[in-house]
């Protein structure tokens, strides 16, 4: 499938709404908890088992993403968005079938493993088409999408509960509300399909070889190879780590942290907290990255990860006693959470060129799936220990909050140690640039 070309007076700002036809609708996975409670009654699963699909989607994006990057580089954003678009939408399909048969292997396989390519193969589809049609703001322009993933659960969370309620929350329930997601999400993402352009001058996803004053150039395979790219996997697993420990857990936590006070919080407002961080998780996605744009990748994230760690230690030491300060320190944490993810594109963009970001982009999304391993992990953990340990409230996070701390300081070296890539590992430009003494490549630090 070749790439559309922009025909003349084309306007680019037509291509962020495509690739937020295809962000809102896969950001629909951070509104599966919605779809937990029903799971559990009607199948008999526990909390770990009603989890299993948005855990395995989420190691499927960062898999889809690494190994299918320089497939979507090659083949270009319309065939990514197909894909996507095929995978994701089938996943609910199957996951129908499983909730309707009551064979949640279906459902694991459905939305986690078929789901979860069309996630990963979906996040990256639009990077490096946004880059090249913005080149003087790619922090601004990758923000606008990406900042609809984190905001799809707001979409998607009050949707899937009002069909559960219509439907019912019973496996037949689940089914029909599964199934209205695959072919409605189908016919959304085909917005996206349709209205995507590459520009004019860039037929193929990939040239040949860079122009003369396409500044460093560096392929993915190179990229793997140099230290840059393994800080910022770094750096990457630190902040999102940080940010998913809150995200996953967030209602229970706040739950806890004030169950011991006269001012206990009820489920609705915990559900309302849920809502509150979806929103600044989206906020920060456009908000952060354009700030990027004018203060530069490296200073921002000394904010996500410097700041991160200062708003972590003052939930651990004054939270239980505050909640207007436990609340704004998460919000933070989770602007900045939703921020790193729509930053990190143009931060490889400023290393490694725009020759190949989007596999370079995808490549590095392997640090998600660590995180959304680990973070939940963590937490979870360390709650449970503390609880067999006779502690409550906020005691059961002390523990892991340092932590987290920990890690955002590890990032925080990282992203100090980010330098201009070595010019062994650039494309060279073509003979007849090198003859010409005007043009000097650039280097972004």
């Amino acid at each position: 499938m070749s790439p559309p070309v922009a025909p003349p007076g084309w306007s680019r700002w037509l291509v962020p709404p495509a690739a937020l036809s295809v962000h809102l609708s896969i950001g629909q996975a951070y509104a599966w908890s919605v779809f937990k409670p029903p799971l559990e009654s009607a199948l008999g699963l526990s909390g770990t088992q009603s989890a299993l699909p948005f855990q395995l989607g989420i190691v499927m994006l960062g898999l889809s993403a690494a190994f299918g990057g320089t497939l979507v580089e090659r083949n270009g954003p319309r065939w990514a968005m197909t894909v996507a678009l095929v995978c994701f939408s089938t996943g609910f399909l199957i996951a129908s079938l499983g909730a309707a048969t009551e064979q949640y292997w279906l459902i694991v396989f459905g939305y986690g493993f078929v789901g979860g390519i069309g996630l990963g193969i979906g996040y990256i589809s639009p990077v490096s088409t946004l880059i090249k049609w913005f080149p003087d703001r790619p922090g601004m322009a990758t923000g606008i999408a990406i900042m609809g993933f984190g905001g799809g659960a707001l979409i998607a969370s009050p949707w899937s509960a009002q069909m559960l309620k219509s439907f019912g929350s019973d496996s037949s329930g689940i089914a029909l509300a599964f199934l209205v997601h695959g072919l409605s999400y189908a016919v959304f993402m085909t917005l996206g399909v349709l209205l995507v352009r590459v520009p004019r001058g860039d037929k193929a996803p990939v040239k040949a070889e860079p122009g003369p004053l396409d500044g460093v150039q560096v392929s993915a395979n190179s990229a793997v190879r140099t230290p840059q790219f393994w800080c910022l996997w770094v750096v990457l697993c630190m902040n999102v780590t940080a940010g998913i420990g809150i995200l996953e857990k967030a209602a229970p936590m706040i739950t806890d942290f004030f169950a011991d006070t006269s001012t206990p919080v009820s489920v609705s407002a915990a559900a309302g907290f849920v809502a509150l961080l979806s929103a600044a998780n989206m906020a920060g996605r456009i908000g952060w990255s354009s700030t990027s744009d004018l203060i530069g990748r490296k200073n921002i994230y000394r904010v996500y990860l410097g700041v991160g760690a200062i708003m972590y230690l003052l939930i651990s030491q004054f939270g239980d006693s505050s909640k207007p300060l436990f609340i704004i320190c998460a919000l933070v944490i989770l602007s900045f959470y939703g921020g790193g993810f729509a930053t990190v594109p143009a931060y490889l963009k400023d290393l490694f060129g725009t020759y190949q970001v989007g596999a370079i982009h995808g490549r590095l999304l392997t640090a998600w799936s660590t995180a959304g391993v680990l973070g939940p992990l963590i937490v979870n953990w360390i709650a449970d220990r503390q609880k067999e340990a006779g502690k409550h409230g906020a005691a059961l996070y002390d523990t892991s909050f340092l932590i987290m701390i920990g890690l955002l300081v590890v990032g925080f070296v990282a992203n100090e140690l980010v330098r201009p890539v070595d010019a062994r590992h650039h494309i060279p430009a073509p003979r007849e640039a090198a003859d010409d003494d005007s043009v000097q490549p650039q280097q972004s630090a």
